[in-house]
């Protein structure tokens, strides 16, 4: 299978957004991908709240899940929509953070809702508390594809490999993990947690990225790593986005996920263990 990770530098403006992400979307459609991927919060990068509330919209009026819907069906493409920043009429105010699978013919096949909420406080002063604006999800989401079941996951949920191996026990091949990370984060961490998260499953893991200095969102522009990257079932890592906007295309063997898992079949090994003593 061909697959075509969207590496995008969006701005706290959904709709000034749109015309990149389709153009990137034609782009990879045009190359041959099968499956295209977009990054975490395709709509809007943006930690204002305040601009959150004014141009955010549900699910249903959302124009960008709406746009996008249409071009997987026009396309012919199986699109895997990293998330989408959306109000969810909670009492509480807060939006969800969803990423979605569309089918070619433009229907919705799965949701998932981020689990995990990036809350943390960084050297330089970068600090985060995503809980505040975001409801967490709850709910695994494995949907078939052509290729297999397709385990669904977003930026922060890198970070606890529980989830992970919970996908690839139900059944993925492919793991996505669309994100938006910091630098200093990115830099750090971000390749060596996605090529183990590809060891430890024997799954393909593909993760578009946002990139570079985002318009918008506040006083300070905020400022994401990039390198969407592509790893294989043994750890190897078969593609990297760099630091601009642009389409990555890559061809996948699935054949591979039984090869690393037949080599090393850690999935089935899973032993019960409870609290140590001293």
């Amino acid at each position: 299978m061909r697959a075509g990770l969207v590496q995008l530098t969006a701005s706290d403006d959904p709709l000034g957004n749109l015309p990149a992400t389709e153009a990137l979307l034609r782009e990879a459609a045009a190359g041959g991908a099968e499956l295209v991927l977009t990054p975490e919060v395709t709509n809007i990068v943006s930690s204002s709240r305040a601009r959150q509330q004014e141009v955010l919209c549900l699910e249903a009026d959302d124009p960008t899940l709406a746009r996008l819907r249409e071009l997987a069906g026009e396309l012919g493409i199986w699109l895997l929509i990293g998330s989408l920043a959306l109000r969810t009429g909670d009492a509480d105010g807060r939006f969800a953070n969803r990423s979605f699978l569309v089918g070619p013919d433009g229907g919705i096949r799965a949701r998932y809702d981020k689990i995990h909420m990036f809350d943390v406080a960084l050297e330089g002063g970068e600090s985060y508390r995503e809980s505040v604006g975001y409801r967490p999800g709850s709910a695994l989401a494995c949907p078939e594809t052509p290729w297999g079941l397709l385990g669904m996951t977003v930026c922060y949920d890198l970070r606890f490999p529980a989830l992970y191996r919970a996908l690839a026990q139900a059944g993925a091949r492919l793991l996505t993990v669309p994100s938006a990370f910091t630098v200093p984060t990115g830099r750090a961490h971000w390749e060596v947690l996605l090529r183990a998260r590809a060891i430890e499953t024997g799954c393909f893991v593909l993760a578009p990225a946002q990139c570079g200095e985002h318009p918008g969102g506040g006083a300070k522009p905020r400022r994401t790593w990039g390198h969407s990257l592509a790893v294989a079932p043994w750890g190897e890592v078969l593609a990297d986005g760099g630091e601009r906007p642009g389409v990555t295309l890559l061809d996948l063997d699935l054949s591979e996920v039984d090869r690393a898992r037949a080599r090393v079949p850690s999935l089935q090994h899973d032993r019960p263990f409870g609290a140590g003593t001293t």
